[in-house]
């Protein structure tokens, strides 16, 4: 029976090859065996395919007579696990470095360098400060570089020694044993961060870590336009890490809602009330935007529901300001003197 890989990854018929390489490191972290809740023969069936569409040849050739072509041979005729060919030939060279990125193994080029983590903070605005964008100033407590030591960890005019743990190398390889064969697995090395080297005496203010906490205020600059439950990036001003780089600061936005006004995109929506008589023989009635109240002309026999554009009075952004748009709502009084209802019977007034 034919065998739709392209179906196995979940991917279309006129996926690129990066598509299909992402598709498949997603199904191979999914069910990989030696992860909890992982699933062999799912794991083998997304190697088969990836074998077939992460080859150019054997993809044209599946594409035109189907999985049928491969019968008899295995799907890439390798000796490896499920039929897959670790050898690093045919077309194949980058799957170590796909089971490295995933389980740790395979031929990794050296550390990564560190980096910090992230901080993530939680800002509220007010509606005409999303509208316009406004510069803040937030507070937080985070790792930063040792200034005494300038994250070195060392004390002040010591020299650094080669780091015994990892040599010098700066990484630390522990071996493990998988269905997959034994996998290498490289970390950076706790005891210099991946530097390589420490110092031999640490820094009487970091204690050798190279970082401190500190207290640090950040001036932030909230563009015109943000929506409520955006985050914006400020890289670089998370927590510092030795011999690595900063984490970044995700400053999380939560707009206070103004009863006054709503909002679609960069359009704001108001509502205005207008009575009866206003209605039927018009008037000019004060509009609240975010810039201030204006005059806003209501015409004759305006009816309920009616929308006026106020041009240019919507949200700032780079395209410049939207609209906004006030809708009229026409209250029927409730209670009326005799007179009036006298008045009004008098008119009878009908559609």
């Amino acid at each position: 029976m034919s065998k739709d890989y392209y179906k196995v990854l979940d991917v279309d018929k006129g996926a690129s090859q990066e598509e299909i390489k992402k598709a498949f490191r997603k199904k191979a972290h999914s069910h990989h065996p030696d992860k909890e809740g992982g699933d062999e023969e799912k794991f083998k069936e997304a190697n088969e395919a990836y074998q077939v569409l992460g080859d150019t040849e054997k993809r044209q050739k599946y594409d035109q007579y189907g999985s049928a072509a491969f019968d008899g041979q295995g799907a890439g005729g390798g000796q490896g696990f499920g039929g897959f060919d670790f050898s690093g030939g045919g077309g194949f060279e980058d799957l170590g470095d796909i089971f490295g990125d995933l389980f740790g193994g395979g031929r990794r080029r050296g550390p990564a360098t560190p980096r910090g983590n992230d901080v993530q903070v939680d800002l509220d605005l007010s509606f005409k400060e999303s509208v316009f964008g406004v510069d803040r100033d937030i507070e937080l407590t985070k790792t930063s570089g040792c200034q005494r030591c300038t994250g070195t960890g060392g004390e002040p005019g010591t020299s650094m020694e080669t780091c015994g743990a990892c040599n010098g190398s700066g990484v630390q390889v522990t071996a493990q044993r998988t269905i997959l064969g034994v996998m290498q697995h490289k970390q950076t090395c706790s005891n210099c961060q991946g530097s390589g080297e420490t110092a031999s005496k640490n820094c009487t203010s970091c204690h050798g870590q190279g970082v401190d906490k500190i207290n640090k205020k950040l001036s932030v600059r909230i563009p015109a336009g943000v929506e409520h439950g955006a985050t914006l990036r400020v890289r670089g001003e998370g927590e510092a890490v030795k011999g690595g780089k900063s984490g970044d600061l995700f400053v999380r936005l939560h707009v206070k809602p103004d009863k006054r006004f709503d909002r679609q995109g960069s359009t704001i929506i108001s509502y205005a009330k207008i009575g009866f008589t206003q209605a039927a023989l018009g008037d000019t009635i004060e509009a609240p935007t975010v810039d201030g109240a204006v005059d806003l002309k209501i015409p004759a026999g305006t009816q309920s529901g009616t929308q006026f554009k106020l041009n240019g009075k919507g949200v700032d952004g780079p395209r410049g300001r939207g609209d906004q748009i006030v809708v009229i709502e026409v209250i029927t009084p409730k209670k009326l003197s005799r007179g009036q209802k006298k008045l009004l019977e008098e008119l009878d007034l009908k559609e």
